[in-house]
């Protein structure tokens, strides 16, 4: 077995049983102990796991920590943008859709720039700024025809959203086919979640006023559980998400949203 097909093991294993003990990796992944620890540190190194006495457990990050937009953009690119090209088929022209504030979503925006008479409304100035660039940068977005962007306005978060008031009350009038969101995390519990309190009621606005809910989240943000629950996994007609996602991630949410697709990862 080579290192990265025990690592996903050993991920899948953590994520969900909340912890495992080295010398239960011993005897599933049939290797030396020292190759267990060995791949724990590359685990823990990465981020994805905390390393305890005896063995690891699923991180624990604090419910409220909000990482600003550069440093989310660099977490899973090439599945972010796999997810992207997979969502994007949702999308036809004429359509009203919702984008909210986030990486996977900005990435998908710039695809969406391809599909003509397009009724764009965002939270989010970045992504506001892939459909009307041309205004900071002198040149023409090179975008469909037929494109109207409606930017919310609202207080800016950490992350580039705009939330709050003025967010919600321009939300709470528009009449949208559909709206894809970003989220921080999701959880078979805690359902798809988001560590600004702001945000989460802006983003509830945004839900509301579409007829379908469309969720785009790499694997990464599964047993991820942030301060205030936007919506529950059921509320989701369709999630995306890739070819990372664990099997026990899979089974839950193919048993609560609507559709579970997964776009295959780039090799």
């Amino acid at each position: 077995m080579l290192a990265r097909q025990r690592q996903d093991l050993i991920l899948e294993e953590v994520r969900t049983r909340g912890a495992v003990k080295v010398s239960e990796l011993v005897e599933l992944l049939d290797v030396s102990d020292m190759t267990v620890r060995r791949d724990l540190d590359v685990l823990s190194d990465k981020g994805l796991l905390d390393k305890v006495h005896g063995g690891a457990a699923a991180r624990q990050d604090r419910s409220v920590d909000e990482p600003g937009f550069e440093v989310k953009s660099m977490r899973a690119l090439s599945e972010k943008e796999s997810i992207a090209r997979s969502a994007v088929t949702l999308v036809h022209p004429g359509m009203a859709v919702g984008v909210s504030a986030g990486t996977t979503t900005w990435t998908l925006a710039h695809l969406l720039r391809d599909v003509p008479a397009l009724t764009i409304v965002t939270n989010s100035m970045r992504i506001a700024d892939v459909f009307l660039g041309w205004q900071s940068q002198g040149q023409a977005p090179g975008r469909a025809p037929g494109q109207t962007v409606v930017l919310t306005g609202g207080i800016r978060t950490p992350s580039d959203a705009l939330v709050g008031p003025v967010a919600v009350h321009a939300l709470r009038s528009l009449h949208l086919d559909a709206v894809f969101l970003g989220v921080h995390g999701m959880d078979e519990a805690g359902g798809f979640t988001t560590p600004n309190l702001m945000e989460s009621e802006t983003n509830r606005a945004l839900v509301d006023a579409a007829r379908q809910l469309i969720v785009v989240a790499d694997h990464t943000k599964w047993g991820v559980v942030g301060l205030s629950t936007i919506v529950g996994l059921e509320a989701a007609q369709v999630l995306v998400s890739d070819s990372g996602l664990p099997q026990a991630a899979r089974d839950v949410l193919s048993s609560r949203v609507g559709r579970l697709i997964l776009a295959e990862n780039a090799a």
